[in-house]
């Protein structure tokens, strides 16, 4: 009964902050195409609900020489790729934003587990343990207010898990003010390093 109201909770606040936004990202636009060479959107493929692929959208945040599907810590220098709006951007998530209209089209959620990239098997088959890949990737999500890019994939994964199991109003609520919480602090942003709390890995233009 919940996913039927999340789905309609998606649909109108996704329509609402399309029309909304709009003169933001008319504005960041702008800024992107003066600070760099490059289209405006960043398309990537992604897993979605039942391991489907689907193309994410992202403002480009990274330089068009960026090797395509790499994982940031496998870049040597991975910082010399990012832009200097792509910097910001990605440290106040703005580059998120495009999303929204993957959400309204349905491939996505508000909350909801961050989507994997479609070459992270070992992230996608840690998350069928727990059913992860069972529910609309999201926007933002549990893992994403308990560390980020901090997590491995083990926790990343196991937390995903948790959310799956209490999915609820409240705990999407307890997902989308902890993630206000985390863009103003900027918490869990590691560039170059996912697993920074115990390894020192990372993904690239794929958060």
């Amino acid at each position: 009964m919940y996913l039927t109201i999340k789905r309609l909770i998606d649909i109108v606040l996704s329509l609402t902050g399309l029309i909304f936004l709009s003169p933001i990202f008319l504005v960041l636009m702008i800024a992107i195409k003066l600070d760099s060479e490059g289209p405006v959107l960043f398309k990537q493929k992604r897993i979605g609900i039942h391991k489907t692929n689907f193309n994410m959208l992202k403002f480009r945040t990274m330089r068009i020489d960026t090797p395509k599907d790499t994982p940031t810590h496998i870049l040597e220098n991975p910082e010399q790729y990012i832009t200097k709006m792509g910097g910001f951007f990605r440290k106040t998530s703005l580059d998120e934003l495009p999303q929204i209209w993957n959400i309204l089209l349905g491939h996505m959620s508000i909350i909801g587990p961050r989507p994997a990239l479609w070459n992270q098997y070992d992230l996608i088959e840690e998350r069928d343990r727990y059913k992860a890949n069972n529910v609309h990737p999201g926007l933002t999500g549990w893992a994403q207010i308990n560390g980020r890019d901090e997590l491995i994939i083990e926790e990343k994964a196991k937390l995903d898990g948790e959310y799956v199991e209490k999915l609820s109003f409240l705990m999407d609520l307890k997902c989308f003010f902890g993630t206000v919480l985390s863009v103003v602090k900027s918490d869990g942003v590691v560039e170059g390093g996912t697993g920074k709390r115990k390894t020192d890995n990372k993904e690239t233009e794929s958060k």
